[in-house]
């Protein structure tokens, strides 16, 4: 499967529409987060699956486990292929997100692969340290996500620059979600702290990238996301 999921980062169910036209066939999936979301709400999700569209539904869902619980249910419904959580919420939260998408999916088909969210990209050692945590990123995100793996989820989200620490404590075949892809000059207004190229992190271990910018404000998406794919089997090679 082609790694490569765009991040639908726009306001409307038209611009959503378009970017996924013009980049389907040429990346691997589609991400969902709160921005969209909560301007066009579940009636989007569900036309981009029914089409086909492997979603991943990024809300990063953090509360009590019946909550959480609760919404992965309908997250489930919706027929997202992926759904996040936060590992911060604890093991019995998660827990709770991975049985909750189990018996959402029943017999009608295949579970949505649910991860947990480590540490934003956008956060560094300073931050973290700014709301009590005395680890350092990378001794968080390995901490939170041999939790994750505990719980039964099937990987996390991390930056590019932890992926090894993960690698190392949960394995090969855990799934690691790297968002924090970029290349060339810094992109206006960019809230990234750490960073790489996509064949940099694939070469790292990264299962999924998700891309956003890079590709949805290229003067032509469809083959910056062509290119930055070529970029991986370049890197593969």
């Amino acid at each position: 499967m082609n790694p490569i999921l765009v991040a639908l980062d726009v306001d409307t169910t038209a611009q959503a529409l378009a970017a996924a036209h013009t980049v389907r066939g040429h990346v691997g999936g589609l991400k969902i987060g709160k921005q969209l979301f909560t301007s066009e709400g579940p009636t989007l999700v569900r036309e981009l699956a029914a089409r086909g569209d492997r979603v991943f539904l990024d809300l990063k869902y953090h509360d009590i486990p019946n909550t959480v619980a609760g919404a992965v249910r309908a997250a489930t419904a919706l027929g997202v292929w992926m759904v996040n959580v936060h590992a911060s919420g604890g093991l019995k939260m998660m827990q709770a997100a991975r049985q909750a998408a189990e018996q959402a999916a029943g017999h009608q088909g295949q579970r949505p692969l649910v991860i947990a969210v480590t540490v934003l990209t956008s956060l560094d050692e300073a931050a973290l340290a700014s709301v009590g945590v005395s680890r350092s990123v990378a001794e968080q995100v390995g901490a939170l996500a041999a939790m994750a793996q505990d719980a039964g989820l099937d990987g996390v989200v991390a930056s590019p620059h932890e992926i090894g620490v993960i690698r190392a404590r949960c394995g090969a075949t855990f799934q690691i979600v790297t968002p924090g892809i970029r290349s060339g000059p810094a992109i206006a207004g960019d809230d990234q702290a750490r960073t790489l190229s996509a064949a940099e992190a694939m070469t790292a271990g990264a299962t999924y990238l998700v891309i956003g910018r890079p590709i949805l404000r290229a003067s032509d998406p469809a083959r910056a996301a062509e290119e930055i794919a070529a970029s991986l089997l370049k890197a593969e090679g």
